[in-house]
């Protein structure tokens, strides 16, 4: 009898406490989903409304295509291509030089480093990920920016008309920026390597491959999604750094050469934003929408990349 009245009051055995549980559940997730989109439509809405009337007072030319910065003259500019420019190929350079070593220290770490020598090497690359954005930056002054100026002090020695930087410029934050991008980009591809099944492994080594070309020809291209998706979150990261960009990088409006000092979207927004006003403020939430549109096209653009992998593979 103690046992069957037990029994009773056990969520495994009684249906309809289970079948409760399961719709309370069910509620739960819908609340939590309802927030999440609920989130993002805010945001979208807020950024819509704060960065279009700027558009609409200056002019969508004179903003996006203006090359001239000068919010506090007695003639305002707020032309921002050059910072737009900045962001997009600051962005890419970094991608293009941190995505190959994170990738490779990937398949370093789960497919070719001994077990030893990967215990030591993993903790560093999540240490490398807790690591405050304002270090880096702290670093890059300290360290990167000084080799900078004497690689800027050969290349234009003698120069009359070049304005030195003092290290602080584009290719210091490229450096910085690739760095900084490099944990997100090996764990997440570590992960998708490590998740090929072993079978496509075996059978690759059985059919004669060598060990790298059963890498490069086999499990890349299997894990090929979800390197894709360590490449956008790596590039969410950087086009959205700014504490320590603004540090390396000059905070500058210039045209993006390698060795001026220049102004990303978000260090724009960091360092005006605190004393703007009135059409100056404006404009830095139009600065604001701009980046949040770079950011919803790359997700759609993962979105799109993956679904098509998805398609091939099937």
């Amino acid at each position: 009898m103690t046992e069957q009245k037990t029994g009773s009051f056990s969520i495994i055995g009684s249906y309809k406490t289970k079948k409760t549980i399961e719709k309370i559940a069910q509620v739960v997730f819908t609340i939590c989903a309802f927030f999440a989109v609920l989130a993002v439509f805010s945001i979208t809405l807020y950024m819509i409304m704060n960065g279009t009337p700027a558009l609409h007072k200056i002019g969508l030319t004179d903003i996006l295509f203006g090359s001239e910065w000068a919010p506090t003259a007695s003639d305002p500019k707020f032309g921002i291509l050059y910072i737009i420019l900045t962001s997009i190929l600051g962005t890419a350079m970094a991608i293009l030089l941190g995505v190959p070593i994170g990738v490779m220290t990937a398949v370093f770490l789960a497919e070719v480093a001994p077990k030893r020598l990967a215990a030591i090497v993993k903790p560093a690359v999540e240490l490398l990920a807790g690591i405050p954005s304002v270090i880096y930056g702290l670093l890059g002054i300290l360290i990167l920016n000084p080799l900078m100026y004497k690689w800027e002090l050969a290349v234009f020695k003698g120069s009359e008309t070049h304005q030195f930087t003092g290290g602080a410029n584009l290719l210091s934050a490229v450096l910085v920026l690739a760095i900084m991008i490099l944990p997100t980009v090996i764990n997440i591809s570590e992960s998708a390597l490590r998740s090929v099944p072993d079978h496509l492994k075996a059978a690759s080594l059985a059919m004669g491959a060598s060990k790298i070309q059963t890498i490069f020809k086999v499990i890349l291209p299997t894990a090929k999604s979800g390197i894709i998706t360590a490449v956008v979150l790596g590039v969410g990261r950087a086009i959205g750094e700014a504490m320590a960009i603004t540090l390396v990088s000059g905070s500058s409006v210039n045209f993006p050469l390698p060795f001026n000092s220049v102004r990303f979207l978000t260090t724009a927004i960091v360092a005006e934003m605190g004393y703007a006003a009135g059409e100056h403020r404006q404009v830095l939430f139009t600065i604001g929408l701009v980046l949040f549109a770079f950011i919803m096209l790359i997700n759609i653009a993962l979105t799109r990349i993956l679904k098509k992998g998805a398609c091939e593979r099937e």
